[in-house]
């Protein structure tokens, strides 16, 4: 499906967050909040922590607790037992059953059959295809999920974009709820969320729950590769209980908030298929109309982001574009450790 024409905006350098709002003196909680209200169309700018004022009691919050993991690491790069290349960055970026997992290889000469060592050999994996449409390899590896996922904890690394500005623990990369392990990248919508904040929000009324939705790679490093719903499916749970409750929410009109661009792929996939586990490469742009989520909370996307047009079905392209346009000229931190926006 082609992406929608929109008007583009100028991203600063200077408003990548570089570094966790920790690093620079604050609480996570204490990042700005720009509240856009799509009722009316105005914009409201606060601290996150004031988030509690924009709820109500009987909102349901969705929050998704998959948890990040250490998702690069560096191997040698073999071809018929003859080393080819040293310390090369492979990103894991999906799991596709037990053994085996898309990878992103920051490296130009790879080819099928070549065998991936890592550690000198706690991990090998041969690269088994290339992945339609993308610069992505399988790889199937020669020791089980588990084993995979203990030399990731052992020896990997959050993965790392050019705008940050050093390594840093995994701790960093976690929103506080997080409990199930399976993110290549934080699902970052939630991550100035603190454990006061929740309890504070829970004494209001407003209703808590949580789903899973895995996320892979946002960026191929070359935007030649755009990273797109359609082609990028990821596997998402959500508990029963949680989407019989958001069905009574519905009925009697109460509004359902999902924090981040992972719950409302989830739950709209979840009404659309009635199915509670599976993969969605949902699409959604300003002509879907959304059965299951009132408003959103995340973080702020790139121009050419495909999570954009998700927005657009929140609120009018031209209102995002203003609001965007506001949101520079007044200094939001962009990506995961930046500021926060609220649709409601």
């Amino acid at each position: 499906m082609a992406l929608p024409l929109r008007k583009k905006f100028f991203l600063p350098q200077e408003l990548n967050a570089s570094e966790p709002p920790e690093f620079r003196g604050m609480r996570r909680d204490q990042v700005k909040l720009m509240v856009t209200d799509k009722g009316i169309g105005t914009m409201e700018h606060t601290q996150f922590s004031h988030l509690d004022r924009y709820l109500k009691k009987g909102d349901i919050l969705v929050l998704n607790n998959s948890r990040t993991i250490p998702a690069s690491a560096r191997a040698t790069i073999t071809r018929k037992g003859i080393v080819k290349a040293e310390a090369v960055e492979i990103r894991f970026a999906k799991k596709i059953e037990n053994n085996a997992w898309e990878v992103l290889a920051l490296h130009e000469d790879i080819e099928v059959g070549d065998v991936l060592i890592f550690s000198e050999g706690q991990l090998k994996g041969e690269i088994s295809g290339r992945v339609e449409a993308t610069p992505l390899w399988s790889v199937c590896f020669s020791q089980s999920e588990d084993r995979i996922l203990h030399y990731l904890y052992q020896k990997g690394e959050p993965i790392r974009y050019e705008y940050a500005k050093q390594a840093l623990d995994l701790n960093f990369y976690q929103t506080v709820y997080a409990s199930v392990p399976g993110s290549v990248e934080m699902p970052s919508a939630g991550r100035a969320f603190t454990w006061e904040m929740l309890f504070n929000l829970q004494r209001k009324g407003v209703k808590l729950q949580f789903i899973q939705l895995h996320t892979g790679l946002s960026y191929l490093l070359d935007d030649y590769w755009p990273v797109k719903p359609e082609t990028n499916p990821e596997i998402y749970e959500i508990p029963s209980e949680t989407m019989d409750m958001i069905r009574h929410a519905k009925k009697e009109g109460r509004r359902v908030i999902a924090v981040g661009t992972t719950v409302v792929r989830a739950l709209e996939t979840a009404l659309l298929t009635e199915e509670l586990k599976g993969s969605t490469n949902l699409y959604i742009g300003p002509d879907y109309h959304m059965k299951a989520v009132d408003g959103i909370l995340t973080g702020f996307h790139e121009p050419e982001a495909s999570h954009l047009d998700m927005l657009t079905a929140f609120i009018d392209s031209d209102f995002l574009f203003k609001t965007y346009e506001e949101a520079v000229l007044k200094g939001y931190l962009w990506h995961e450790f930046g500021d926060v926006n609220l649709i409601i």
